[in-house]
């Protein structure tokens, strides 16, 4: 039975990366978030070039919230990725629409802010589909089956 929920977590976090959005729409809508954000590899590469008030995009998909290094994030946001936020396509869709709010609900507090102001009324899926597309390589099953077998043998 161990092993049983030990898969099962480890597949919570291997989750297939598919996104429900259309990633050319993504592509597009995506100007909407260049004056603040990129989206550059760890490599160097950039993918799209943008602004820097905001942060990286790469890797957002499957990341703990407020954890790009070197990015001042306001307090709020770090606090929802403290108490386990992991952007996915759905809260990462929620958030854009509304961040205040978001984190508002996140954080069950009336008080809670965001630094984003910008609320992108729709293509949320589009743009998480876009970002997902040009994002590191997910997890591959070797990967989660070497993950499987480590924490197996740690349990043992």
């Amino acid at each position: 039975m161990k092993h049983l929920l030990t898969i099962a977590a480890l597949g919570l976090f291997a989750a297939p990366a598919f996104a429900e959005g259309d990633t050319a729409k993504g592509e597009k809508a995506f100007n909407k978030c260049k004056s603040c954000h990129m989206i550059v590899a760890d490599n160097g590469d950039v993918i799209k070039k943008g602004g820097k008030t905001g942060p990286n995009l790469w890797g957002v998909a499957g990341r703990t919230a407020g954890t790009v290094d070197g990015f001042r994030y306001g307090k709020d946001l770090v606090a929802a990725g403290e108490a386990g936020l992991v952007w996915d396509e759905a809260s990462f869709v929620a958030y854009t629409a509304d961040p205040k709010k978001f984190l508002k609900e996140q954080l069950d507090s009336t008080k809670a802010k965001s630094k984003m102001s910008f609320k992108l009324k729709k293509g949320g899926e589009d743009i998480y589909a876009y970002l997902l597309e040009n994002g590191p390589a997910p997890a591959t099953d070797a990967a989660v089956e070497e993950e499987t077998t480590d924490a197996d043998a740690v349990s043992n």
